[in-house]
């Protein structure tokens, strides 16, 4: 211009100044696809008069602006620094690995462990443990304690032994010589109500010694002679129903020691003929609080003939046979065969065994009634084992092949979903708005509920002692009604005031009149005997005298039950009675909080659905993205082929990394656990406190947990109990109680190893972010008729690894590092769970909650930043900053974009992962029947998850891409030939209003310069 420009004083020359401000054509900048045919608001690609700050957050021209498309010829490495970091990540993860390989053994995660975690099959054993190296298989046999700690509760709380220890008669002074040892034996027997009972011991009683010796040798003669196998699993038999039902083998683990023998097919019969067969007679443990009372009768004077029977009984029908130490190398009391059960192994080459009847028992109760049995017993044993982590490794390990095939048809059924999704798009989103509304019922529903539960009972419980209290206080009320009478229910303290007419239990059972003549059971309670108790008919009462020693807390009767002889009774009127440990939310004010707090959260979900009809505009927004997404993925369906290599990547680098990560973890310290023994279990795995959160919030006195010695760390230790014989004693104390090592622990190696694992899994994850972002951005900016036929992946691939993986790096760096910061601090929280410390538990889960949140922030700015470095090529750091700035302009569009699409990929989650587990566990059972499913279906759930959320994130950075792209199309001015046809209504309508504006703003101007020329 100044070359064309005339000299000063002469007039310029229209034509040839216009000639010097239009551009030659070599200079002149090359129109975007979008710019192409159309010059939105005025102006091509932005040109729109704005202060520099505008233009440093909006899209608009320049080096990095999408003039040139998102491939423009303007881009440069970004963050090549974090490479040789990454890099020097993955050395030291293979230092430690490779150093983690020398002395680590995977096998002891998974290999069998017996009832005091020493190793099958290991000459070696933690703590002078068993030399196990015969015994390589892992069976079962019955643990004498808690199979006859009823039958020797009924013999030695029945009325003959009672008579011999409390009463005596004319020529014998009863065993018990003080009145403070005899109550102490009423009170463990629960003969009669004290505090330390809630009813009576649900067994038979006998009136004579006779007929007790008769009764309890037949019982025991099932349990201790193998030729009575058949009638113990009979309801016909001596036991009855003890050990004929369900009940008995869904608690198959309190009935039965886990021990390592030989092999699962031992003949147990053939012990009755071997020279070698030990015996083992019964004692209760040494702190068992009726082992006292058990020696007592056992060193009864003989010529007590008044204790004779009694004394002989449990001195000679007690003894059990047991293995030979060449097959069951413990104590023998860890080696009594339970009668008529035999095992069988798993599957060939297994070391565990599984129950099997014998042929005479099959013959007594039935095949199926057999079969069924089995189940329940393996069903309950192997739920137990589940409860390691080292046994539940070895299932998964076992069931590796279902695995594999589970994971291949997991990518099929993704793919199935997201053909599903394209064509239900606009049913999906609708269902979502619905569904975010019924989530505001539900929770409401959820908090109510919460506003009246009590604690320690079950739904069930609670349901049923609340039906008998309606029951009872509405039949009363009629009848009270109909005859005019009027009774008081009123009581206080412990209720020996109480004169209503209640005459059920608390569990409904009815009871029976105390003056009737018929009663033999507990007939010392009578009106004669408690003329001020007012035993009147058969009305709940709690009779003591003022120096009984023994008294209860409460209303109780005499039940018409034949085994519940006694049990508490609740007032006529108290529906919903007190909870022994109260309510499950105290005090009653957050109960009324909660309470009124479910009708507000049904208010806020009125007000949402309101909100969402207002916001119906937005919503259809969102759904036409939706759809573009939908078109993206119809129109290139091969880039499913991202997720899935995502997926084979990701489950092949945690397989590796579980396989490496085993050797660490199994490197317990010998010195993890103590090795001494302890006097009781409370010492050994101390105690369980009843404090609560509410408790800690309101301030309310409550009683702190303890820890033990074996569990004072996680991951903790395990407790079991010696034999008598390997109990060590010290002033006259027992100690039998020991720890076990758990089959893990965690090291510095370990959590080196770990970080890195989750730097890797947040590297593949960002890695297919950026490509589908990259894929998209050049999608969406090719001109509509020209879209579908460019290979969008191989260039998108060739963009990001020649330019940008060093920021890839950078941002999973950072996603990485906060979720080793929150497991960590999950660690911590379980270290001082084991140490008691709930006011350190509830910290810690306040910062992993904070922590939590933060991640989530974290990730939605990484995906977005990702996008920016699509489109524009800036580094981290900077696409992270107009990322940021990119959704505070748009804060709503994103906020209506992320609930609907967080609802969306929700239901996606559900599709994939439930169709995945069912489709896993019909599989399971039909390739590997033999082991438990719990494992393999959580490696389900995992894959499953895994493989959801890598195609959800396909379908979900397609949508956010497509937001971005749209607002730049927005922000730009851009024209409408590149846009996808169902937004192209939207873009019309901000360029409408553009241009309106525009319009307006450049008429103004005219106006004053019209009203200047008059002046």
């Amino acid at each position: 211009q100044a070359i064309l420009a005339p000299p000063l004083g002469l007039p310029q020359d229209p034509a040839r100044a216009a000639a010097a401000r239009r551009p030659t054509q070599q200079h002149r900048p090359r129109t975007p696809c979008c710019c192409r045919g159309t010059r939105a608001m005025g102006n091509c690609c932005g040109n729109r008069p704005e202060d520099q700050a505008d233009k440093d957050e909006k899209f608009g021209n320049g080096s990095k602006d999408l003039s040139e498309g998102p491939a423009a010829k303007t881009r440069g490495c970004t963050d090549i620094v974090w490479i040789p970091i990454f890099a020097a990540a993955w050395v030291l993860f293979l230092i430690v690995t490779f150093a983690g390989m020398l002395n680590g053994n995977p096998s002891k995660l998974y290999s069998p462990r017996d009832f005091s975690g020493a190793y099958c099959g290991v000459e070696e054993n933690w703590n002078n443990g068993p030399n196990l190296v015969n015994t390589p298989t892992l069976s079962f046999t019955m643990n004498v304690t808690s199979t006859v700690e009823l039958l020797m509760k009924q013999a030695v709380c029945s009325a003959p032994a009672a008579k011999v220890l409390t009463e005596g008669n004319s020529f014998f002074d009863p065993l018990l010589e003080t009145q403070e040892e005899r109550d102490a034996y009423l009170c463990n027997c629960c003969i009669q109500p004290c505090g330390g009972c809630d009813a009576s011991i649900a067994v038979e009683d006998f009136t004579d010694a006779t007929a007790l010796v008769d009764t309890m040798q037949a019982k025991l003669a099932e349990l201790t002679d193998f030729s009575n196998a058949a009638s113990l699993f009979s309801t016909g038999g001596a036991n009855g129903e003890m050990f004929s039902t369900s009940a008995f083998w869904e608690e198959a683990t309190k009935w039965f020691n886990m021990v390592c023998v030989t092999d699962c097919s031992i003949d147990y019969t053939s012990i009755n003929g071997s020279s070698d067969a030990r015996t083992f007679t019964y004692k209760p443990p040494p702190d068992f609080n009726l082992y006292p009372i058990w020696m007592t009768l056992l060193g009864a004077d003989t010529s007590n003939t008044m204790a004779t029977k009694v004394t002989q009984l449990i001195n000679q029908s007690f003894t059990f046979k047991a293995l030979p130490e060449s097959m069951c190398p413990y104590d023998p009391e860890y080696c009594v065969p339970f009668p008529g059960v035999q095992y069988a192994e798993l599957k060939g080459s297994s070391l565990y065994c599984t129950f099997d009847f014998a042929g005479e028992v099959i013959d007594a109760i039935g095949d199926v009634a057999a079969s069924a049995l089995e189940s329940v017993g393996v069903t309950a044993i192997t739920s137990s084992a589940t409860e390691e982590l080292g046994k539940m490794a070895g299932d998964f390990l076992s069931a590796i092949d279902a695995f594999i095939i589970v994971s291949v048809l997991a990518f099929i059924i993704g793919i199935v979903f997201l053909v599903v999704l394209r064509f239900t798009i606009g049913i999906c989103v609708w269902i979502a708005v619905a569904i975010s509304v019924l989530m505001f019922v539900v929770f409401g529903a959820l908090v109510f509920v919460m506003s009246i539960q009590c604690s320690g009972a079950g739904i069930w419980e609670t349901g049923v002692q609340t039906s008998v209290a309606v029951v009872v206080a509405g039949t009363t009320a009629v009848s009270q009604t109909l005859t005019g009478e009027e009774v008081s229910e009123d009581c206080t303290g412990d209720c020996q005031d109480y004169r209503g007419i209640q005459k059920f239990s608390k569990n409904g059972l009815s009871c029976v009149t105390w003056d009737d003549p018929s009663r033999t059971r507990m007939s010392q309670y009578s009106s004669t005997a408690y003329p001020e108790a007012d035993l009147e008919k058969n009305y709940c009462r709690n009779p003591y005298k003022a120096n009984d020693t023994l008294k209860h807390d409460t209303i109780w009767c005499i039940t018409s039950d034949e085994l519940v002889k006694w049990e508490e009774c609740y007032p006529i009127g108290v529906i919903i009675p007190e909870c022994d440990d109260g309510h499950e939310i105290e005090p009653e004010e957050w109960r009324t909080i909660l309470h009124y707090t479910s009708y507000v959260i049904w208010g806020l979900g009125g007000v949402w659905l309101i909100i969402i009809i207002c916001m119906v505009k937005r919503i259809n927004l969102a759904i036409s993205l939706n759809k573009v997404a939908a078109l993206f993925l119809a129109r290139n369906p091969h880039i499913v082929l991202i997720p899935v290599v995502q997926a084979i990547v990701a489950i092949i680098w945690t397989l590796l990394w579980f396989l490496s990560a085993s050797f660490l973890l199994s490197q317990v310290p010998a010195d993890y656990t103590p090795t001494a023994s302890y006097a009781t279990y409370t010492e050994a795995y101390g105690t369980g406190g009843n404090c609560t959160f509410w408790s800690t919030i309101t301030g309310e006195t409550c009683v702190e947990g303890t820890p033990g010695m074996c569990n004072d760390q996680w991951p903790t230790g395990d407790v079991w109990k010696a034999s008598a014989a390997d109990c060590e004693w010290a002033d006259g104390v027992a100690k039998c109680w020991r720890c076990s090592q758990p089959r893990y622990a965690f090291d510095w190696r370990f959590w080196v190893s770990f970080f890195v694992y989750l730097w890797n899994h947040a590297f593949n994850i960002a890695l297919g972010q950026i490509l589908i972002a990259m894929a998209v951005s050049l999608w969406f900016f090719t001109k509509n008729e020209e879209k579908g036929k460019l290979g969008l992946v191989p260039k998108a691939l060739k963009i990001i690894f020649r330019y940008h993986v060093g920021s890839v790096i950078f941002g999973s760096f950072i996603v990485a590092a906060v979720q080793f910061i929150r497991y960590l601090m999950k660690y911590f929280e379980k270290q001082a769970e084991a140490q008691k410390n709930r006011i350190m538990v509830y910290v810690l889960k306040c910062v992993q909650c904070c922590i939590w949140c933060f991640e989530k922030c974290i990730k939605f700015l990484n995906k977005n930043a990702y996008i920016q470095i699509a489109l524009t090529g800036n580094n981290f750091c900077t696409s992270a900053r107009k990322a940021f700035f990119l959704i505070l302009r748009n804060v709503i569009r994103f906020g209506t974009l992320a609930a609907l699409s967080g609802i969306i990929h929700a239901i996606g989650f559900v599709f994939i992962m439930s169709a995945t587990v069912v489709v896993g566990y019909f599989l399971m059972r039909e390739m590997h029947d033999d082991i438990s499913p719990f494992m393999p279906i959580v490696c389900f759930i995992l894959v499953s998850y895994v493989v959801a959320k890598l195609y959800m994130n396909v379908f979900g950075l397609a949508v956010d891409t497509s937001l971005q792209c749209f607002l730049c199309v927005e922000e730009m001015g851009l024209g409408q030939d590149c846009v996808p046809p169902v937004l192209a209504n939207f873009v019309k309508q901000q360029t409408s209003k553009a241009a309106v504006t525009a319009q307006a703003s450049a008429i103004l101007p005219a106006q004053t310069s019209t009203a200047s020329a008059e002046l």
